[in-house]
């Protein structure tokens, strides 16, 4: 489980095609001091588990399901990553509950700049979009983020200028994907409303 407050961005070293998937190697932060095998940490958003690390790189395993849900299968060498530590029961939920599964992939409609904050609008999947609540939640690579407006078939979130320094999204432009997870509770309501 995850909270959406992303830690820090690093850079992916390596990306290799493997049987089944791929090998991603990230650089590994010197504040991720705890790392062990088995650890979980979302990349992206995307929760992957530690295979392999020394006190340099952090290497993991993606298979076909996570590679075509999310847009891990297009990281390459050199490319900037969102990364989070899975959390203890005792840390403070500053964002929202968020498990690194990814729902789907949206993508960048419109970037309006002003002075230093950005307003994003995204289109996404209707499966989706029936998951989204103005004032409510959306994890977007990861981050943790309120909904603006919602429509049927694109929602919009304003990023405050620390958020865009400090996670990839200040570098998105039309036309990018990104990674989606909706938020949690409404998925249950979603499912016990259709039974």
């Amino acid at each position: 489980m995850f909270s959406g407050l992303v830690e820090c961005k690093s850079l992916v070293t390596s990306v290799k095609p493997e049987p089944g998937g791929i090998l991603l190697e990230i650089q590994r932060p010197f504040t991720f001091d705890d790392v062990q095998l088995g650890s979980s940490i979302a990349i992206d958003g995307c929760c992957l588990t530690v295979i392999e690390f020394d006190h340099q790189h952090l290497s993991f395993q993606a298979g076909e399901e996570t590679l075509s849900r999310t847009i891990l299968g297009k990281c390459q060498a050199g490319q900037e990553v969102n990364l989070e530590r899975s959390l203890q029961l005792s840390d403070r939920l500053g964002g929202h509950l968020v498990t690194g599964h990814i729902d789907g992939i949206g993508q960048v409609t419109q970037r309006r700049d002003h002075d230093q904050w950005s307003d994003f609008r995204f289109s996404a999947p209707t499966q989706l979009m029936r998951q989204m609540v103005s004032k409510g939640s959306i994890a977007i690579d990861g981050v943790s983020l309120t909904l603006v407006d919602v429509s049927d078939s694109e929602f919009s979130v304003a990023l405050i200028p620390h958020t865009l320094q400090v996670t990839t999204l200040g570098r998105l432009q039309p036309g990018n994907q990104v990674n989606l997870e909706t938020d949690l509770i409404a998925k249950y309501v979603q499912r016990q409303m259709q039974s």
